[in-house]
């Protein structure tokens, strides 16, 4: 049976044509498209990275360098990307691991907030310690726990504290009284308020501390609150009579801001405190109310004979007292009563407490109304006496008004400078109130739809014409060599042989595109160069085309 010829290698043919078209571009077309694939691959490869990137979120802020170096061996220990910010400051983790991390560095009592807690006690051997090494150990972790404590609390970046707990002297009746002084270092300023808070708080914790003796100090060494008890005193009325007019304010203007309309309206109040403590004590009696108390009778009685007493012999004997004749006596008595009556008393004791408000002023300056005419331009209008009286009655029962404790209440209509306006808050509805997109997700979303657009800017701006440029056919100049006759191995008339019919078969249409190319730009430069001598010689050039116009027509 014969043998079938299989051919050529077809992987070879087609390695060879490869490496023909790579011939065929040339060296420069060559490293320019190796460079644009370059640079593809690596633009793709930097997106693509960039997308795949998991959006990092903060897991702690205004961490210690002890704090932070603890945290970061046990997220390298987990495996888990992380990035360090604000000199270590700040950690950032993958979004989606948040929750967990923080619970599970909870769980090794991360962060410690650079201080020592009462987890000092945590692995201290108790037998071998002394009781001096005790109490130094506990001083250190009530200090730390009062220092994270205050950091807790807003504006408050640092704190540090320092108790000091004397000890009672032997032989001593009274015992020293505890002191504390913090320094902090806040953002901003603290508010009259907190700083209060901040010496309670630390008074409740400790045994027998009073907010007075708690001094404070910021970074700058300003004195918040230097510890002595009359200015504490002092601070606590202001603040007080400042909250009570801060209050009494916003009650005010915002009952009147319901009536004229949102920012058209100004209040003022001033409340004027009495802080003297006053003890008054007072005694009443009602001599109606009398009620027994005790009640005594007393009564006696009394007889005599009536010979006067006399006394003799004859009257001493026993026989001579029978025949005695019977002679009168005198008889008294006597009855006695004495009755004791308790006045009844009331005993009323009143205590007035410092801070008492003696007098209330408001003074509250509203706007007009506003109206458009005919033409569509606002008007404004005055209000009223009636509604002024109608305003003046409801500031007069929100401030709790007393004619007798002499508050006033003013009301006046004037226009303002400048019409305030306030736009409406509009709550997100729909879909994206459902959704409820955070800051971080719409700047994610923002940065990947910048990438993609950059993406195809670069891909059909400079990425698409360098493909075209490299894929674009050389046109080869022929202006001054003709055309062959004869292919190569053809016939002596011009025939064409076996082997080159196909071949002129199939490259036909593209001789004759390279030809009408290269004829198209023979008469454009043709042309060209007559309208460049035609420039340069103007006169010679009007000669010619009388000339031209001269010389008669063939027939």
């Amino acid at each position: 049976m014969p043998s079938r010829s299989l051919g050529p290698n077809p992987w070879g043919q087609l390695v060879q044509s490869l490496v023909a078209f790579l011939k065929g571009l040339g060296a420069a077309r060559l490293m320019a498209m190796v460079a644009v694939t370059t640079a593809l691959i690596g633009f793709f490869a930097f997106v693509i990275m960039r997308v795949t990137t998991p959006q990092m979120t903060t897991l702690f802020t205004d961490l210690s360098y002890e704090d932070s170096s603890s945290i970061i061996k046990d997220l390298e220990r987990q495996a888990i990307p992380f990035e360090l910010r604000n000199e270590g400051a700040v950690i950032m983790v993958p979004k989606d691991k948040v929750t967990r991390l923080r619970m599970k560095l909870a769980e090794s009592n991360l962060p410690k907030g650079g201080g020592v807690g009462y987890e000092i006690f945590d692995k201290s051997d108790a037998l071998g310690t002394t009781s001096f090494v005790q109490n130094i150990n506990h001083l250190r972790a009530l200090e730390g726990e009062l220092a994270r404590t205050i950091r807790a609390i807003d504006r408050i970046q640092a704190a540090r504290v320092h108790l000091v707990l004397p000890e009672r002297p032997l032989f001593a009746r009274e015992a020293p009284e505890p002191s504390a002084s913090i320094v902090v270092r806040v953002r901003g300023s603290l508010e009259p308020q907190q700083i209060r808070a901040i010496r309670h708080v630390v008074a409740s914790a400790v045994n027998g501390l009073k907010p007075q003796r708690v001094s404070i100090v910021d970074e700058a060494g300003r004195l918040l609150a230097d510890g002595a008890a009359k200015d504490a005193e002092v601070a606590i009325g202001d603040e007080r009579r400042t909250a009570f007019e801060k209050r009494m304010r916003n009650e005010v203007e915002a009952i009147v801001s319901s009536v004229v309309g949102q920012g058209r309206a100004r209040v003022q109040l001033t409340a004027d405190f009495d802080y003297n403590k006053v003890t008054q004590t007072s005694d009443k009696f009602d001599p109606e109310g009398r009620v027994l108390r005790s009640s005594q009778t007393r009564e006696e009685s009394s007889a005599s004979a009536g010979d006067g007493g006399q006394v003799t012999v004859n009257n001493e004997l026993p026989g001579n007292q029978a025949n005695s004749s019977t002679t009168a006596r005198d008889q008294s008595k006597k009855s006695e009563e004495t009755n004791n009556y308790e006045i009844s008393r009331t005993t009323k004791t009143e205590v007035t407490e410092a801070g008492r408000v003696n007098r209330i002023s408001v003074a509250v300056l509203v706007d007009g109304s506003y109206t458009k005419n005919e033409k569509g331009e606002m008007v404004y209008q005055d209000r009223s006496k009636e509604q002024l009286d109608r305003i003046a009655t409801l500031v007069r029962s929100a401030i709790g008004f007393d004619q007798k404790r002499g508050d006033q209440v003013e009301v006046v209509n004037l226009r303002f400078a400048e019409a305030p306006a306030v736009p409406p808050v509009v709550e997100p509805t729909g879909l994206l109130g459902l959704l409820q997109f955070t800051k971080d997700d719409v700047m994610y979303v923002i940065e990947l739809g910048v990438m993609m657009l950059l993406g195809l800017v670069v891909l059909f701006l400079v990425i698409r014409p360098l493909v075209k440029r490299i894929l674009a056919a050389e046109v080869v100049p022929a202006l001054a060599e003709p055309a062959p006759a004869l292919i190569e191995g053809s016939g002596p008339n011009g025939e064409l042989g076996p082997n080159q019919a196909l071949v002129t078969g199939t490259s036909g249409t593209a001789q004759l595109i390279d030809v009408a190319q290269v004829q198209g730009q023979v008469h454009a430069q043709a042309v060209h160069r007559v309208g460049e001598l035609a420039e340069r010689n103007p006169n010679e050039t009007a000669s010619i085309v009388r000339q031209w116009l001269s010389e008669p027509a063939e027939s």
